[in-house]
């Protein structure tokens, strides 16, 4: 596990655009480790899915704390709900997600998950839902109801 970490630093300090000759490979703390491992093959290692059909991450998915409803929609999609780490590794991971890479989306005094959170949402599961669907209706109350433009939550 530790040889993994070490190699998916290098994978984060390159596409980062940091890591020369001179400078050491970084580590990845577990947070990140868990995220390179469980989302960023799809999301992307910084956030920025290609191709397009995956939602990107960096500076977006903090918006989707802005209702109980778009909170609660990030908790329940499949590869959240269902994931294999623990309910307090989870919500480390999403925190990560949402304050790190969300960047300036996600808002400074916005609650952050907790594990209890977590363990009662994941069991609402999106699995059989059209996910397409779902997330349009979501981002349509976003813009809504918190007065973000449709256009910073396309994909």
């Amino acid at each position: 596990m530790r040889a993994l970490a070490v190699v998916l630093g290098a994978l984060v300090a390159v596409a980062a655009g940091v890591g020369s000759k001179a400078e050491p490979t970084r580590s990845l703390n577990p947070v990140q480790s868990d995220y390179v491992e469980h989302c960023g093959g799809c999301h992307g290692i910084q956030g920025i899915s290609f191709p397009a059909r995956v939602p990107r991450l960096r500076d977006k998915v903090g918006y989707f704390l802005c209702t109980p409803q778009s909170r609660a929609y990030l908790l329940r999609l499949p590869n959240v709900a269902l994931s294999s780490l623990d309910d307090d590794r989870l919500a480390a991971t999403m925190n990560f997600i949402v304050f790190q890479l969300g960047g300036t989306s996600a808002n400074a005094k916005s609650l952050r998950f907790t594990a209890d959170e977590i363990a009662r949402e994941r069991k609402h599961s999106l699995s059989g839902a059209s996910l397409v669907r779902t997330r349009a209706a979501v981002v349509r109350q976003i813009e809504q109801q918190c007065s973000i433009p449709v256009t910073a939550l396309q994909f």
